[in-house]
C-alpha cells in the first residue's frame, strides 16, 4: 500500500494561484516561463568560533533545528593572522533547503517566525542582487519557535537568501510577494 506524497501548502499555493497570477502579471506564454524559488541558503558566521570550538557544534545544532536538515560548518578560506585564523578552520554554519523543505521553511518563516520579531512592520523590499535573489538578514535566532531561548547561551543572526529563477528584481519581488513575503511598503514610511 503506497501512501500519498505529503505537499507543502505553499507549494499547492505556488502551482494554484501564484503561477497564474505571474503569467497574468508579465504575459508569460507558458507556465515554464514564470520564476519559481529554486533554493533557500541559511547561513552563519560565528563570532569567537577561532577560540572556542564548541560554538561552531551549537550553530550547527541550531540551524538544524531550524530548517530539520543537518547543517555543515564553513571553513575559512585563507589564513589571516591578526584574527589567529588559519586556513581550512571552521568559522561558521550554512544549510541549503531545496523541494519540499523549503516550502516547509518558508512557511514557517513567513507565518511563525517573521511575526515573532520586535516591532515588526515588514521586511525591507531593498535586498535584492538584481538577478532575481533576494537576502534577508535576521539579527535574532530567537524568533524561530524551535529554538529553546533558556537554553540559548548566546544570541546571533543569520542571512536567509532566496534564489529564484526570476531575470530581474520586479519579477522575484512579484513572486516572493505572491507567495505570501510581508515586504514594507515603504509609500507609507514616506508619509
Amino acid at each position: 500500500m503506497k501512501t500519498a506524497a505529503h505537499t507543502p501548502r505553499l507549494q499547492k499555493k505556488y502551482h494554484d494561484e501564484v503561477i497564474p497570477a505571474l503569467q497574468k502579471k508579465f504575459n508569460y506564454k507558458s507556465s515554464m516561463q514564470t520564476p519559481k524559488l529554486t533554493k533557500i541558503c541559511l547561513n552563519r558566521g560565528v563570532n569567537g568560533a577561532v577560540a572556542d570550538k564548541k560554538l561552531i557544534d551549537i550553530s550547527i545544532e541550531e540551524l538544524t533545528t531550524i530548517t530539520g536538515q543537518k547543517a555543515v560548518p564553513t571553513m575559512s578560506k585563507k589564513d589571516i593572522s591578526n584574527f589567529k585564523l588559519r586556513k581550512g578552520m571552521p568559522i561558521g554554519a550554512r544549510v541549503t533547503l531545496r523541494g519540499v523543505k523549503m516550502y516547509e521553511f518558508l512557511d514557517r518563516l513567513i507565518a511563525a517566525a517573521l511575526p515573532r520579531v520586535r516591532d515588526f512592520k515588514g521586511v525591507s523590499e531593498k535586498a535584492f542582487d538584481g538577478r532575481g535573489n533576494y537576502t534577508l538578514g535576521i539579527t535574532e535566532q530567537i524568533i524561530f519557535p524551535e529554538i529553546d531561548i533558556d537554553k540559548t547561551n548566546k544570541i546571533t543572526g543569520l542571512d536567509i537568501t532566496f534564489v529564484t529563477t526570476a531575470k530581474n528584481n520586479e519579477e522575484a519581488y512579484a513572486l516572493l510577494t505572491e507567495l505570501g513575503m510581508p515586504f514594507r511598503d515603504m509609500r507609507k514610511e514616506k508619509v
